[in-house]
This record gives structure tokens, sequence and C-alpha cells, in this order.
């Protein structure tokens, strides 16, 4: 684990938001573990750190430059935003549509053709919150140059269509409800978070 990832899951531990128990994660699947990013990033100079690092390891990643950074909102809004600040150019979060439940952007929010973006979360586990963000922005035009996030849950093996870093990566217990050793022990399980899962 690099001196960067250390200090970034140091400073998860110290701010209580790195949970152990039993969690229901947004993808649906069950965990020993759970990442509130919130209780990390309510703090406005980690925040900003945060985003200096994950901007610095966007800027290297991709060859050409950043127009804009988008976020899934919830989690993603306060970390992108802090990128974006870094990088100094507009930041956008995509929504949820109530109907549909697809992934837009909405509050008079646009994006011209041949805008390069990234797509930055708070937490990559598989990677499904990204990818529709990368669907919604590619769909207006613009072209996706790479996606980041603080934490990466997957062990790296998420896949969301783009070159992809993270500040950490974490190996962490993820389990299909059905085969879920917690849920067999009975222990209760809670959904934190933003949305149902």
């Amino acid at each position: 684990m690099t001196p960067q990832a250390e200090s970034v899951i140091q400073l998860f531990r110290a701010t209580g938001a790195y949970l152990e128990g039993h969690f229901r994660l947004t993808s649906g699947l069950h965990s020993p573990n759970y990442l509130q990013c919130a209780l990390v990033l309510r703090h406005a100079d980690a925040a900003e750190k945060m985003g200096r690092a994950l901007a610095e390891a966007l800027r290297q990643t991709v060859q050409e430059p950043i127009s804009l950074v988008v976020s899934p909102a919830l989690g993603g809004v306060i970390i992108g935003h802090e990128v974006a600040r870094a990088l100094g150019v507009p930041f956008l979060f995509t929504e949820r549509d109530p109907a549909t439940r697809a992934m837009q952007l909405r509050r008079g929010f646009t994006i011209q053709p041949g805008e390069t973006a990234v797509v930055v979360e708070d937490v990559i586990t598989t990677g499904g919150s990204t990818v529709e963000t990368i669907q919604a922005v590619t769909a207006l035009g613009a072209r996706v140059l790479a996606a980041g996030s603080i934490m990466d849950r997957s062990g790296g093996k998420a896949e969301v269509g783009v070159p992809r870093v993270a500040l950490a990566t974490l190996e962490v217990e993820a389990f299909a409800p059905e085969s879920c050793p917690l849920c067999r022990q009975g222990l209760p399980v809670v959904k934190p978070g933003s949305r149902p899962a």
C-alpha cells in the first residue's frame, strides 16, 4: 500500500468513516465493512486535500485538457467539487430521474458536444454509479477521459470503460445476500448511505 493510500485509510479511521458490522451496500451486496465518506468529507480541510490529490492523479492519467468534472449525486458531490476546484474547471452532477431511476443532468446543467470530462465518485464498489454517469455524459456529446474515486472497494477489479484512479484501493469482502455469512449468523443488516439498495 502506498503512503498516500495509508494516509487516506488512517483519515477514514480517525474520523469514524471506516465502519465495521453488517452492511447492505448500494450495489445490493452485503459486507462487514462500510466506508461512510460523508463522515470524512464533512471536514473541509480533508475534502480539499483529497480533492487536490485526486485531481493530480487524474492529470497524470489523461493526456489532454479536462474541461469539466461530473459526479453522481449524492456521494460524489463534495469530492467532485473539490477535484473541479483543484483543476480550475466547472463542476456538474447527475441525479436519478424519479420516474425512470436513470442518471441525468438536471438543474439547468448543460454539456457542449466535444467537451472532455472526468467522472469523480467517493467510493467505487461495482462501478455502477460511475458507469451510469459516464453514459449520461456521453449521451450529451462529451468525451469522458477517466474516472476517479477516493476509495476503490473492488480491489482494482471494477471496470467502468475508461481509465480509473483511486487514492486508496481495498479488497473488502462483499457477498450476495443469499450467500452472506453474516446473514447466516443472524446479524441484523444496516443500510447506510443516501439511497436504498
